[in-house]
């Protein structure tokens, strides 16, 4: 790349952008003096001049935009990748005629670009090496008379992506353009001819993936990953195979791999015919044998753990992957333990597999030991490329820091990464008149490479946009997180302190209980230190002097201030630190916005929360968090329509969050049917008929005159059945769930009756009975008696004693015909809900009725038994006082109904079973007359005289008499 750059700066054009001295073009009036020193102003101009000026503007920006690639690649080299410059690149970008005139020097103007490159609130780290090379590649590509053509729209999604990468948080302004140049770059890759294509489909989807995982947007990145493995015909599997983990284990056990084979040689060469172009796509071939070097990776050098799984030698027969699919043939074969070398591309796939998974919550997707055997994959089969095998170790690191066996390696590895990165990005030297910022080299964890054993800066920069690798500060801020959630505060201090982080410093101390010291540092670096003498002076005091009054605002703030003041108000509950960040980022940092809105909603505030939480969507728009928290307020303030705006734009964010989908029913069902959500958009349901019996759904007017009573009733349905597919172990859910389907007109049985039995499974161990909506049984079995009016003559394949009838073709004839809604009704109750009765006279009475439909007279006459015995068991019903005057009435109707019982099913046959053919009850008359007779009785002293107690002895009587 150096000597790219060095070419490059000889163009007449490109010199005459760059050196306000070289005298061409009309460009004399152009000065960075005449711009008052703004450095990109100046680029900004003169680009303008040229491009309309002179009549080769073609030539021109195809000059331009060779010259802006190439200092975007050295700007990777210099933060990202290396190998270091053997000269500073600033000479010939900055020269030093630039700054005749002007009282700005080369530092000055690099911590001007850096305040300039602040979006949305949001600050660049403010020691960035080589900030011009990014800037001047940033001004040039987004230089509205830019050729527009595909090269360059892909190089400018790069460097904006880079612009977003190198802030502290996510700007949404930014996220917009990159987003909008994704969508014009796709329909370019996926829609022209192949010979008119500068980028090869896959690795498009893997760059595209890493945007999507910077963003949050993991589902997508999931979805563009698995397309790049299609588009290289690549394939690879999770699964499981026997081996030994341990030192001392006997027993081979199945262990998890990932199985992973690139496509053949004449696969791949017959893609890149489709895709012949060679100005950005790099060839991806298969060396014979590993030829590149590669970084170190460390031993794990483990007590009890193997340095790798050994695993047992593959069978013939071919496992199932982690889907339950069968394998590709081409893995079928693959020894798990020496896999063959994979391309780079195909490696980066398994990479960008085990990131966007990690990013996901361990109970929606996979977990960190699930993530492991992808980077392992790569690791144990090598890598042909130095930066893809950095960034494995990268990963892998990151997982093991979270296993007790591994987390010594983990972070030691990463310790090694971050040694390698520093040494080898650390930047020129400065020289004596300050061409160039210096960074100290620190000293390396592991010997360094030799320039023999190392890889070229073209090497590792070849993958470098589907990597997405960190730069150096990150790597290092990401190292003392490390150490800080192992408790090396000491050690992550010091790294904070040397990147002079002081946020994150100051973080670290507010987690460790020392609030008082975290906001010293911060009004440090927002305020003057002040000391006031005995005679009312005030004095400046010395930065390493903790006594000062640090209460005078520094002129001109940090470039990070926003979020200073922000963490400030965090420290000292202050509300006008969040305001004052509000104002020094000019109304668009979001997050000051969000702190005051939590701050007045944990105080009740809910008016001033509601306006805080919408100023801050009107910056971030695409934040799920903020949506959320301004639903539950507008739930707070009874705004229904407001709620369900807020609960709708939340879920068209991030559509997998359950909890904004059951608030949003809630928020539907308080609305009104005759007003609407301000956002007719905001959410989008898909036209699907809850009712699952052929009913038809009401619908609105034509004219919307007659708004429909139901409307949001089956908007919320739809919206908690989605919120329980995604969060199928919350009971609440389903309860809401059931609640809601009762209000529809008419009732979607199928939908009642699968949320019963859900909610059974989750709570019929815990509450028993107490989970079954008896009222809902009801109606369901009053439901069936209606959609089926007559049972089948054939009995069930199953009875109440789960024999099975002697004649089986009988048995199976019947048991087609118990399907659908029918099916789903009596296997709720006899299978569900029948274990669960304990205590309740309703439901056995609802059982026995069902079992009657059944034509099981036995069964049904034994359920009336067992309903009068719930009644019975019911303490003090025989006390005769008014207390008791319900549960009394209560025994009568039972006593009542299983007399009637005995009468019509007593002399019935049996159904099924080893007595099928013989009476039900042959003795009916007798024990009909002992249960009445044993609850007059009982009751002879406490309700002899009542009327139920007169109803029940003339019944007896009647049974005497017959």
């Amino acid at each position: 790349m150096a000597s790219d750059l060095s070419e490059i700066l000889k163009d007449v054009h490109v010199r005459s952008l760059l050196d306000q001295d070289y005298q061409k073009f009309g460009l004399e009036s152009i000065t960075l003096h005449a711009c008052d020193g703004d450095w990109p102003q100046f680029l900004v101009r003169r680009i303008q001049h040229l491009l309309e000026e002179q009549p080769q503007a073609a030539d021109i920006s195809h000059e331009l935009s060779s010259l802006a690639t190439v200092v975007f690649s050295c700007f990777l080299q210099a933060n990202v990748t290396g190998p270091p410059f053997s000269y500073n690149p600033a000479d010939g970008i900055l020269p030093g005629s630039l700054f005749e005139g002007t009282n700005t020097t080369i530092e000055r103007l690099q911590r001007r670009l850096i305040s300039g490159l602040c979006v949305d609130g949001e600050a660049v780290y403010h020691l960035v090496p080589h900030i011009e090379l990014f800037c001047l590649a940033k001004c040039i590509l987004n230089h509205p008379l830019m050729t527009q053509n595909l090269p360059l729209r892909l190089a400018r999604l790069r460097v904006n992506f880079w612009h977003q990468r190198l802030l502290i948080e996510i700007s949404s302004s930014l996220q917009e353009v990159i987003y909008n140049d994704l969508q014009l770059i796709a329909d370019s890759v996926f829609t022209k001819p192949a010979i008119e294509v500068f980028i090869t489909p896959a690795q498009f989807l893997l760059e595209r993936a890493t945007i999507h995982i910077h963003h949050g947007f993991d589902q997508r990145a999931r979805e563009d990953i698995e397309q790049a493995a299609r588009e290289r015909s690549f394939h690879f599997a999770l699964t499981g195979r026997l081996g030994k983990r341990t030192k001392y284990q006997e027993k081979e056990l199945s262990q998890l791999v990932v199985l992973a084979k690139s496509a053949d040689e004449d696969e791949e060469a017959a893609q890149f015919e489709r895709n012949p172009s060679t100005d950005i796509v790099v060839t991806d071939s298969m060396p014979s044998q590993l030829t590149e070097a590669i970084p170190r990776k460390l031993s794990l050098d483990d007590d009890t753990l193997l340095e790798s799984i050994a695993f047992t030698q593959a069978t013939a027969s071919a496992p199932e992957t982690q889907q339950g699919d069968r394998l590709h043939f081409s893995l079928e074969a693959l020894d798990p333990g020496n896999q063959p070398l994979l391309r780079p591309l195909d490696a980066i796939i398994l990479l960008a597999t085990a990131s966007s998974i990690t990013n996901t919550s361990p109970t929606d997707g996979l977990t960190r030991e699930e993530t492991l055997p992808y980077a392992e994959r790569v690791i144990s089969g090598g890598s042909s490329n130095w930066q893809v095998y950095t960034q494995a170790l990268l990963v892998r690191s990151r997982i093991e820091g979270y296993r007790s066996r591994t987390i010594e390696r983990g972070v030691l590895q990463l310790q090694a990464v971050v040694d390698q990165v520093i040494t080898e990005t650390s930047p020129f030297e400065a020289s004596k008149d300050g061409a160039a910022s210096a960074t100290a080299t620190s000293t390396a964890f592991l010997p360094q490479p030799k320039s023999s054993e190392s890889a070229s800066a073209s090497e590792r920069l070849r993958y470098i946009h589907q990597l997405a690798s960190p730069p150096r500060w990150k790597l290092e801020s990401e190292l003392a997180d490390r150490w800080v959630s192992l408790g090396g505060l000491r050690t992550a201090l010091e790294i904070y302190e040397r990147l002079q982080m002081w946020a994150e410093v100051a973080l670290c101390w507010a987690a460790n209980e020392r609030e008082d010291k975290a906001r010293k540092i911060i009004r440090r670096q927002l305020y003057n230190s002040v000391i006031t003498t005995s005679t009312n002076k005030l004095l400046e005091d010395d930065e390493d002097n903790d006594v000062g009054d640090y209460r005078i605002e520094r002129d001109p703030l940090p470039a990070d201030a926003p979020r200073l003041f922000c963490i400030l108000g965090d420290l000292e509950k202050s509300t006008a630190a969040y305001e004052r960040a509000w104002e020094i980022s000019n109304q668009r940092y979001a997050r000051a916005q969000r702190s005051l809105g939590k701050y007045y909603s944990i105080n009740g505030e809910f008016d001033k929360a509601g306006t805080a939480y919408a100023r801050s969507l009107n910056v971030n728009p695409q934040n799920h968090a903020i949506w959320f928290a301004l639903g539950c307020i507008r739930l707070q303030q009874e705004d229904w329509a407001g709620a369900v705006d807020a609960f709708g734009r939340a879920v068209k964010v991030e559509d997998t969050d359950a909890e904004s989908w059951s608030n949003l029913a809630v928020a539907l069902l308080k609305l009104p049917p005759d007003i609407s959500p301000g956002d007719p958009n905001t959410y989008d349901f898909k036209p699907e008929n809850p009712h699952s019996d052929g009913e038809e759904i009401l619908t609105d007017g034509d004219d919307g005159s007659n708004p429909d009573p139901q409307k949001h009733v089956r908007e919320a349905f739809v919206a908690l059945k989605r919120a329980a597919a995604l969060k199928r172990e919350s009971f609440r859910i389903w309860q809401n769930l059931l609640s809601v389907s009762i209000k529809l007109s008419p009732p979607p049985y199928t939908e009642i009756i699968i949320a019963q039995s859900r909610l059974i499974e989750l709570l019929g161990n815990v509450e028993g009975e107490r989970c079954v909506d008896v009222d809902l049984v009801e109606a369901l079995v009053a439901h069936l008696f209606t959609a089926y009016p007559r049972a089948p003559i054939e009995v069930e394949m199953m009875g109440c004693h789960g024999k099975q009838p002697e004649d089986d073709r009988t048995s199976q004839k019947s048991a087609l015909k118990r399907v659908g809604f029918e099916r789903m009704v009596i296997d709720l109750v006899q299978k569900k809900i029948t274990p669960l009765i304990t205590s309740s006279r309703r439901l056995w009475l609802i059982t026995a009725k069902l079992l009657l439909y059944l034509q099981r007279p036995y069964a049904t006459l034994s359920a009336y038994e067992k309903a009068w015995r719930v009644t019975l068991n019911q303490p003090g019903w025989e006390s005769g006082i008014e207390e008791a005057k319900n549960a009394w009435k209560e025994v009568v109707d039972s006593t009542i109904d299983l007399l009637d019982g005995y009468e019509s099913l007593g002399e019935r046959t049996r159904e099924a079973g080893l007595s099928a053919g013989e009476l039900v009850a042959r003795d009916w008359r007798f024990k009909a007359r002992s249960a009445a007779r044993s609850v007059l009785t009982r009751a002879k002293e406490g309700w002899e005289g009542d009327e139920g107690y007169e109803a029940l002895s003339e019944r007896m009587q009647e049974l005497k008499g017959a």
